[in-house]
């Protein structure tokens, strides 16, 4: 697609802006129109800070999570929920340590905006008390669970409208490694440029490369906008690294790159190793 730059722009602005903000074009559930998902992101940070005298004890959110968030989601219909923690990697050794302090992600799918609302309501309004997990509710407030819950909402991209899970990631494979990138931009028309350039063929790539994206999100709502989200993955840390040196030389990316059309889209990339929690469902 080769449109001249002006109406590129003006053709990405206008789609992005009907399915992330149309009602009328909104189905009666509230899914977008084009099937696109909508994904909470959240990250509990347990580090010490202004409510933290020491590091949360992280057993406390493990409870809550497993026994009681998953278990939650479940009986409301919502699957593949992410549960993850940061990893250090040396790229050259190819090797990786849990990240100390590291806070805990978690990634919920979610099938409509109605979706994404009535779930809130439900555990905000009526939290599940399972046993296990009164510690992670009452604890008091000398030592609380969590320093604080930062949250996004993210509209799926019309590349990749709903989540996708590789096979070793189904199977969940002891080894398999994820890595969650978001690209601010310094303007919002740039960064719909760079949702744009991965609706164009970067989403193509990468999967055509193995490189096993899971999911690309536009920030609606949270921290830093604006900005896109994604998740890339692997079997395993090697073979994770090795799709990303076959990406930059790729000629494909390298006419994206060097497109003019694209130029500028990007202010800041933020790049984390994650590791799925045990009872993770990715």
């Amino acid at each position: 697609m080769n449109l001249p730059r002006r109406d590129f722009l003006k053709a990405s602005l206008a789609a992005t802006a009907t399915a992330a903000l149309g009602p009328k074009l909104m189905a009666d559930d509230g899914s977008d129109s084009t099937g696109r998902e909508y994904y909470e992101l959240r990250c509990y940070r347990l580090q010490a800070g202004p409510r933290l005298k020491a590091d949360a004890n992280p057993a406390l959110l493990d409870a809550y999570l497993e026994g009681a968030l998953l278990p939650a989601l479940a009986h409301l219909g919502l699957r593949n929920i992410g549960v993850f923690t940061e990893l250090d990697v040396n790229q050259e050794a190819v090797t990786s340590t849990p990240k100390p302090n590291s806070p805990v992600w978690v990634l919920i799918p979610h099938p409509s905006l109605n979706s994404y609302v009535a779930a809130t309501a439900a555990l905000r309004f009526n939290p599940p008390y399972p046993p296990g997990t009164a510690d992670y509710f009452n604890t008091p407030k000398a030592a609380p669970a969590f320093e604080r819950i930062d949250s996004w909402l993210l509209l799926a991209f019309a590349s990749m409208p709903q989540l996708e899970l590789p096979t070793f990631s189904r199977n969940r494979v002891p080894a398999r490694v994820f890595e969650m990138r978001d690209y601010e931009s310094h303007s919002e028309l740039k960064a719909l440029n760079k949702m744009a350039m991965f609706d164009e063929g970067e989403t193509q790539l990468m999967r055509d490369l193995g490189m096993n994206p899971v999911c690309f999100g536009q920030a609606l709502a949270g921290p830093d906008l604006p900005h896109l989200r994604y998740f890339t993955s692997g079997p395993d840390l090697a073979t994770h690294l090795a799709g990303w040196k076959k990406f930059g030389p790729e000629p494909r990316w390298q006419q994206m790159r060097t497109d003019p059309r694209y130029a500028d889209n990007t202010s800041k990339n933020t790049a984390r190793f994650l590791t799925p929690k045990p009872y993770s469902q990715i």
